[in-house]
């Protein structure tokens, strides 16, 4: 589940931006009301999921008995928690696109029934929407035909961690997170012999007991699973019926050389798009290889890496009062869970300007970030200077500058990248007040092109394009092999 990068202190720093924008405390405070309440479905509104599923049509195509079961676990879910625990991916911390997730399973009688999540893909995930349906093994949903990977994970499996999700389950994230352990605690056997890197944060003091439960999941006492980890290394974990575990290096070797060739031969083929598109057409290539193998079972994510919110508090880069709630009682029992302002804090105002060798005050009049110390005649006056070409006053240039660069402008970008466009207005109302008219710079345009990429998952959501449609793909950085001249339009697919 987590984002695994090279730098340990570079990772640390990642997942410590996400958990500041990713899901902002008023989505937490919005969702957690509605969720206690009894409003599932506003919940998943609050916490940015779309629900395609229909529970009454559940009931007439599968019984009162398959309906309940759903609409039990909607009723423990917590959108907003699980939004928190999803996978994703560097160098932006943004939700891994492309993902079909499960959530819970059962067998109806009429054969399985999957409560799943979905990601988009890349070039749809503007607002970092999530949607909530069910998988019945077959394409008869409409979202999953256009999904590019509709059967559910085996590699990102939360219905055998239903504490990621589950209010009700929050609790168990303690122990099968390892916090109740000490830092530092007793391997595996054969630790010595893991391909590991100094630093590398693999929870290996929960594998053998995580893979006993995906065993026990499949009804089987023993058997093999594959542990994926970064930089295409894999293992085999060998569970014996009498408990004991060992590691088969060989066979994952083999699979990491012919994986490193997928991998590469997608890149060369992906060239010119986002960085993760090569990454998903690989795992969708090693799915099908796998599947055809006798599709081995999988170590889930969230079972191989150490929760990236317990890394943060031993390295003391987040207090647990910044954590979901749900999360902070987990990890720090006892602590008090202290209610967090709902919205960002407001931008800093440029104040107190030196203009002319006096120092005057900038600050907001009737909505409208404004120099306060010159009168309105004199402001128009040097504002028509301005626009022949004259200097502007430094009063006048503070204005400008916060309504075009201003120092918000990275932490505006950041709530826009993860879909917090009610908390990046905010931020800017904050700062510019909420009568202003913005001018054209950085600002207006990172506002203006988060705009536009919504429309892209419109466009998804109603199926009116392709899994890969042309405007994504630009002359700057479309692919040497690409010969066309320009964007493949979506009527040409």
């Amino acid at each position: 589940m987590a984002t695994h990068l090279t730098d340990g202190d570079t990772r640390l720093s990642l997942w410590r931006r996400v958990r500041e924008f990713a899901v902002p405390p008023a989505m937490i405070e919005t969702a957690t009301a509605r969720r206690t309440a009894g409003d599932w479905a506003g919940a998943c509104a609050a916490a940015g999921f779309d629900v395609d599923l229909d529970l009454r049509e559940l009931a007439r195509a599968r019984g009162r008995d398959a309906r309940d079961r759903i609409r039990a676990d909607l009723r423990r879910l917590a959108p907003d928690l699980l939004r928190w625990h999803l996978p994703r991916i560097a160098p932006d911390g943004l939700l891994r696109p492309g993902l079909t997730m499960p959530l819970a399973r059962h067998d109806t009688g009429e054969g399985p029934l999957c409560l799943v999540v979905r990601t988009p893909p890349a070039w749809a995930d503007a607002g970092q929407r999530i949607s909530l349906a069910l998988w019945d093994g077959t394409l008869s949903d409409p979202a999953a035909r256009g999904h590019p990977h509709p059967h559910p994970s085996r590699r990102f499996r939360f219905d055998l961690h239903r504490h990621l999700w589950d209010a009700t389950a929050a609790g168990e994230l303690r122990t099968r997170s390892g916090a109740d352990r000490p830092t530092g605690g007793e391997r595996l056997p054969f630790g010595s012999r893991l391909p590991i890197k100094e630093g590398e944060l693999c929870a290996t003091e929960r594998w053998a007991d995580e893979a006993r439960i995906v065993l026990g999941a499949e009804g089987r006492a023993g058997g093999t699973v594959v542990v994926r980890l970064g930089g295409g290394q894999r293992l085999a974990l060998r569970i014996a019926a009498d408990g004991s575990v060992t590691v088969d290096r060989h066979n994952a070797d083999r699979h990491n050389v012919a994986r490193h060739n997928v991998a590469r031969h997608n890149a060369d083929r992906d060239a010119g798009d986002r960085h993760n598109v090569a990454r998903d057409a690989g795992d969708r290539h090693t799915a099908d290889r796998d599947a055809a193998a006798g599709a081995r079972l999988v170590l889930p994510d969230a079972a191989t890496w150490i929760l990236p919110d317990l890394e943060l508090l031993r390295a003391g880069l987040v207090d647990a009062g910044r954590l979901h709630p749900l999360v902070a009682a987990a990890l720090v029992p006892g602590h008090a869970s202290a209610a967090r302002d709902a919205y960002p804090d407001p931008a800093r105002q440029p104040g107190v300007v030196e203009c002319r060798g006096v120092p005057h005050r900038i600050g907001l009049v009737d909505g409208v970030l404004s120099a306060l110390d010159h009168s309105p005649d004199e402001l128009r006056r040097e504002e028509l200077l301005v626009a022949l070409g004259g200097p502007p006053l430094p009063c006048l240039r503070a204005v400008d500058d916060a309504h075009r660069r201003p120092d918000c402008l990275t932490g505006v970008r950041e709530r826009l990248d993860h879909g917090d466009t009610a908390g990046a207005l905010a931020v800017v109302e904050g700062l510019l007040g909420p009568e202003a008219v913005l001018r054209d710079g950085p600002l207006k345009d990172a506002l203006e092109a988060a705009a536009q990429r919504r429309i892209a998952y419109g466009l998804y959501r109603a199926g009116l394009v392709g899994s890969r449609p042309g405007p994504i793909r630009t002359r700057r950085h479309r692919s040497a092999r690409d010969p066309r001249p320009g964007p493949r339009s979506a009527n040409r697919r």
